[in-house]
């Protein structure tokens, strides 16, 4: 049967498709991850890995067995996490990942009371895109996401903390910063800057602009949310930017402005998302309550809709 550590090694090559990379990642020479891969080969009796001078490649069969050594590396990592976490819950290291719309807004909001009441938990932190961070939870890379919901994926779990308004940011002198509120019918024909496809944001500020009649800008999108600031203080257009970020960025800024819109204003639902059927939902779930407490005590912008009788 092949060892844990020859899976290791094959995921690792199939990560990096690059023998020395591989390596490197693995903490072991070249030579000897070769060597442990040709014999995994000869135990299985068939040929994982295509190697030649110019690039590494899976066979079929390899890219098949690759996917199941990810699924048996990550029930070992959750049996060992398991049975650490058995002894002290929410301690040691989770990996969380966090769409880039949300992650520097989120956590200075939540971290201090985290700290206080999980003292002995460090959260490793990733940003990335939406698909990205899927593909990352189900490949056993991340332990759970914050992420906007719904996630329409079979194997993932997810439970809604708060939903958070999206808001007119324009420029100080324009003629919609006059009012306390913004009427969505004011929109029409204006210009709205969004972030580049990739983005759920992006998917959403479409779907306005249509509903609206508004422009929505392709020849400007942005990478980030400062970047659509930017763009808006300098007069290319208008946007519909979240709430945290309002709070944290906008409501300094001198060259722009934001207005809620009137009625029932647009908003996008934020939640964590975990692998179905992992050992650790319920601390998860612990997570959720205290980030949906400290936004309920902390942050009137959004609205917090986690279930939870404590709260």
């Amino acid at each position: 049967m092949p060892s844990l550590q020859q899976l290791r090694y094959l995921v690792a090559v199939a990560d990096t498709l690059h023998f020395r990379r591989a390596a490197e990642l693995s903490h072991v020479t070249q030579p000897t991850l070769s060597a442990q891969l040709k014999e995994l080969e000869l135990r299985l009796g068939v040929t994982l890995v295509e190697r030649n001078r110019s690039r590494v490649l899976l066979t079929p069969v390899g890219t098949e067995v690759v996917d199941r050594a990810r699924r048996v590396l990550r029930e070992v990592d959750e049996i060992r996490q398991t049975a650490q976490r058995g002894q002290r819950p929410l301690s040691g290291t989770l990996r969380a990942g966090v769409v880039q719309s949300l992650g520097s807004y989120l956590f200075p909001l939540i971290a201090p009371d985290l700290h206080d009441t999980y003292p002995a938990l460090r959260l490793y932190i990733r940003e990335g895109l939406p698909e990205t961070l899927l593909r990352q939870l189900e490949a056993g890379t991340l332990d759970f996401l914050f992420h906007p919901l719904p996630i329409e994926r079979r194997d993932i779990e997810t439970v809604a903390i708060f939903d958070e308004p999206l808001m007119v940011v324009m420029p100080r002198d324009h003629p919609l910063a006059a009012g306390a509120t913004v009427d969505r019918r004011r929109l029409k024909g204006e210009t709205l800057l969004t972030l580049e496809p990739g983005h759920r944001l992006y998917e959403q500020m479409r779907a306005l602009a249509e509903e609206f009649e508004a422009e929505l800008s392709h020849d400007y999108e942005g990478t980030s949310l400062d970047t659509l600031r930017q763009m808006v203080a300098m007069g290319m257009g208008l946007s519909l930017l979240p709430a945290l970020y309002v709070r944290s960025e906008v409501a300094r800024e001198t060259l722009v402005t934001a207005r809620p819109i009137s009625g029932a204003p647009p908003s996008r639902t934020v939640g964590m998302a975990w692998r179905r059927g992992t050992a650790h939902a319920e601390e998860f779930r612990q997570l959720a309550r205290l980030a949906a407490r400290v936004l309920a005590r902390d942050a009137p912008e959004v609205r917090v809709t986690f279930a939870d009788p404590t709260i």
